[in-house]
């Protein structure tokens, strides 16, 4: 389920899908069940070619009873344009129609303006004259609209859920500097990371190798992201995983730097705290994590919380951790 939720997240999926939905349902459902098409005083132009011969034998029937021009003419127009092609087929064969009315039609078909006839044929009437105002309009109307959804989705991905970022007068310009151990008088690390999370990088895991000054491998440490909130892309992270591995141990030991409103929840915090011990995330909190020969200081150097629809301090717009190791003496 999660998997399908995840894809659904996607708007080329979810695009698709709305897509292939809406035409089972404009089509299937709307056009072939509810509401159907159901042709109703159909013209002369709508029969196919045999029946169009067949009403225009009449035609010429009537035009030797009643000698009518104008409603001969009528007639003619009501056939469409294949009526002096069918009119010269009946010519050539007249049958028990009088030739001469024959030929009449046939010179009305093609000498007499239809400026001169009087009249105009009626609208289709029923649910066959709706059908052919409306369903351009509708069209239209379902294009603009499947052009509106696709616009919103891609623009929701470029500016993170229609959601403003934060000025950036408010978020360190400048890049974080390293501690400066050696000054502090401190034993000197064997190595120094600084990693930095924003929004919108959904896929962020940053790892490093831990090397002693020979270059042999020591172990990794990392940080990755624990867990979300809400639904929709990019994801709105609520927590991360900050690890250390020692080649020389059995385990991996983790803990997890958790927003303001992740950690004063009790079931988000239990449910984290089986992946590592729960920490409040604020500027200069630091974290210790300790195997049998690395010790790994992780510093949160600055955090900015996300604004929108969800609750207060609930997911980092940006956060930015420095990993410090040493080796166990």
């Amino acid at each position: 389920m999660d998997a399908i939720r995840e894809q659904l997240n996607k708007p080329v999926v979810l695009g698709s899908v709305s897509f292939v939905g809406g035409l089972i349902i404009g089509l299937v459902v709307l056009g072939w069940w509810l509401w159907p098409v159901n042709w109703t005083d159909a013209g002369p132009e709508q029969l196919r070619a045999e029946f169009q011969e067949v009403y225009l034998r009449m035609a010429a029937d009537v035009y030797t009873l009643h000698q009518d021009p104008l409603a001969a003419q009528q007639r003619i127009r009501e056939v469409g344009p294949a009526t002096t092609e069918i009119l010269e087929k009946i010519a050539a064969n007249p049958g028990l129609q009088n030739p001469d009315s024959v030929q009449a039609l046939l010179g009305f078909s093609g000498g007499v303006p239809i400026a001169q006839v009087t009249g105009t044929p009626e609208a289709p009437q029923g649910s066959a004259g709706l059908a052919r105002t409306f369903l351009p309009i509708m069209c239209l109307i379902t294009f603009l609209l499947a052009g509106g959804l696709v616009a919103a989705f891609l623009l929701r991905n470029r500016i993170g859920g229609f959601r403003l970022p934060l000025p950036r007068s408010s978020q360190a310009e400048k890049q974080p500097k390293f501690t400066d151990y050696a000054s502090l008088e401190d034993e000197p690390p064997i190595a120094q990371f600084m990693t930095t999370y924003t929004v919108g990088n959904d896929l962020y895991d940053d790892s490093f190798s831990v090397d002693s000054q020979s270059g042999e491998f020591l172990g990794e440490c990392g940080v990755g992201i624990s867990e979300s909130i809400g639904v929709g892309e990019p994801k709105r992270v609520t927590a991360f995983e900050v690890w250390l591995f020692d080649k020389n141990d059995i385990q991996t030991v983790t803990q997890v730097v958790m927003s303001r409103h992740a950690f004063s929840d009790d079931a988000t915090r239990q449910k984290l705290a089986a992946k590592g011990e729960p920490v409040l995330a604020e500027p200069g909190r630091e974290l210790i994590l300790e195997t049998a020969t690395l010790r790994l200081l992780a510093r949160v150097v600055d955090i900015y919380y996300g604004s929108g629809s969800l609750p207060a301090e609930s997911y980092f717009d940006r956060m930015t951790l420095e990993l410090t190791v040493w080796l166990k003496s």
